[in-house]
């Protein structure tokens, strides 16, 4: 006796929950430039890798004995390789009533994430969902009050695997909330929303009346942070998901991947030397500074449109995966205001998490001033910067391009305990405030009292100024090494070697901190 008949009919279902939600609604999607959630998945995974869970879910209509149709759950789940390493997924199926609630089959996504926790493997959202509907009232016959909805595991998991989300059309609610509970997310150029309620629920509550692009396209949701990358194409949005997982371990448990080196471990590049402008005054482009260093092509900047005044990302040394930033002397002088914070927490915190080490290149004028900073709390931000640096224990690097001023320069410098290092160019300088805003405070009554005051603090700061040169901190080890700026690369690598070391102690969650989206 054979069960092939019974293998036979499970076949035939799983081909017709294969057509989601059916030629009509595909072809309507398709129309308006996006991918169906099989076409993602295909993307997505090394080829022949997909194992999907729960392929039959759905709303099944019987005559007798046998299934007629097959209405499938509007989210699939499953498990794929991503250059040969194993994750899991969600995907949002809009095709069926748009990825709302009330065509869901259970909880698919949370036995995805709990999988993901369980197995220790990233974790991957491809986001195409409206999230709640009143239809679910008259669907279970009564209303409910709200729970937590899983984002319970969804907050565990951040401490323990890399989690990315990938938002792919209009996403609100629940699976807007979900965008943001990850270490990265991305959204796609002129078909990507993301709000907390549509622009129905928005005309209702407030009487606006505005479009869904206007309410949380690329225009708003990456200038604000709430989305870090933005993708031209869907495909694109997985290349930069695949890029972002290779710099990571597959948990917390496990070191990030090394590759084999693929560029010049003593390559010196001569840009270095005159980077740095001499006329103080003067700006440059700190991504030059960071591929002159780095693997060739291998840095990948996140959240490049947030927080100017910092450039963040990942990057490989060598071959060693580890984190990058650097201030932007064209945004806001390279300044520390509450944006370029809350971005620098985020790198601090996802280092930190995965073991990877960073390296900054700092230029940093001090925390950014004025009254519009203090009204949004400039002080309290810069505090949380603070403790974060000082209780990170990843290893640290730091090379002084430029400048280091006040409490915001000091962050370049760790407190506490874990290998740190540090290297100054010789266009470095540096001190508790600037030279050119302090001479005024600090010798205000003799500048007052002169014939020419405008003459007498040119005099003090030019005294000053010639006292500032990096050597003499050398000659009292207030800095422990200026460096020709060509050994950046080579002296970065021994350090990354040393910290590969330390790395392996420290593996497993980190104790006492928790990271947050």
């Amino acid at each position: 006796m054979s069960w092939k008949d019974d293998v036979d009919e499970l076949n035939r279902q799983v081909e017709m929950a294969g057509q989601m939600g059916g030629q009509d609604s595909v072809a309507f999607h398709h129309g308006r430039g996006k991918l169906t959630v099989r076409e993602r998945i295909a993307l997505l995974e090394d080829p022949g890798t997909f194992q999907e869970i729960g392929a039959i879910a759905g709303t099944a209509t019987w005559d007798g004995q046998q299934v007629t149709g097959l209405k499938p759950s509007n989210t699939i789940i499953g498990t794929c390789l991503i250059d040969g390493r194993k994750i899991a997924f969600s995907g949002g199926d809009f095709t069926i009533r748009g990825g709302a609630s009330d065509a869901a089959i259970g909880n698919k996504s949370q036995h995805a994430e709990q999988y993901a926790l369980d197995t220790r493997v990233p974790y991957v959202r491809l986001l195409d969902a409206t999230g709640g509907s009143v239809k679910t009232f008259e669907k279970i016959g009564r209303t409910y009050l709200p729970g937590n909805s899983g984002t319970n595991i969804s907050a565990e998991l951040l401490q323990h695997v890399p989690v990315v989300s990938a938002v792919l059309g209009s996403v609100a609610g629940l699976p807007a909330v979900q965008a943001c509970l990850c270490h990265f997310n991305v959204m796609v150029k002129g078909t990507s929303q993301v709000f907390v309620a549509g622009p129905k629920v928005v005309e209702q509550a407030t009487g606006q009346t505005i479009s869904k692009e206007e309410l949380g396209d690329e225009r708003t949701q990456l200038k604000n942070g709430v989305i870090m990358n933005l993708a031209e194409s869907e495909a694109d949005a997985v290349s930069q998901i695949r890029r972002f997982l290779s710099y990571l371990p597959t948990s917390v448990w496990e070191i990030p991947p090394v590759i084999a080196p693929k560029d010049d471990a003593d390559r010196r590049e001569e840009s270095l030397l005159s980077v740095v402008p001499k006329d103080r005054r003067k700006i440059y482009e700190p991504r030059d500074v960071i591929h002159a260093v780095v693997d060739t092509e291998s840095f990948f900047e996140i959240a490049p449109f947030y927080g100017r005044a910092r450039v963040t990302g990942l990057a490989r040394v060598n071959g060693i995966a580890c984190g990058v930033m650097a201030n932007h002397p064209k945004f806001n002088g390279g300044s520390m205001d509450i944006a370029a914070g809350e971005k620098t927490l985020r790198i601090l915190e996802l280092c930190e998490t995965f073991h990877l080490p960073l390296v900054y290149f700092a230029d940093e004028p001090g925390f950014s001033v004025g009254p519009a900073q203090e009204k949004m709390g400039i002080v309290r931000a810069g505090a949380r910067v603070v403790t974060t640096l000082a209780r990170t224990q990843t290893p640290y690097i730091c090379f002084i391009m430029r400048q280091l001023y006040g409490v915001a320069g000091g962050l370049h410098q760790r407190g506490g305990t874990g290998l740190y290092r540090r290297y100054a160019w010789p266009s470095t300088h540096g001190g508790s405030m600037h030279i050119e805003g302090g001479t005024a405070i600090a010798y205000k009554r003799e500048i007052e009292n002169a014939d020419d005051p405008d003459a007498k603090r040119e005099e003090i700061e030019a005294r000053l100024q010639s006292i500032s040169s990096p050597f003499r901190n050398a000659h009292a080890f207030g800095v422990e090494d200026i460096i020709d700026p060509r050994d950046t690369r080579p002296l970065l690598i021994d350090f990354l070697a040393d910290a590969q070391r330390v790395i392996a102690s420290q593996l497993g969650p980190v104790s006492g901190s928790s990271y947050r989206p």
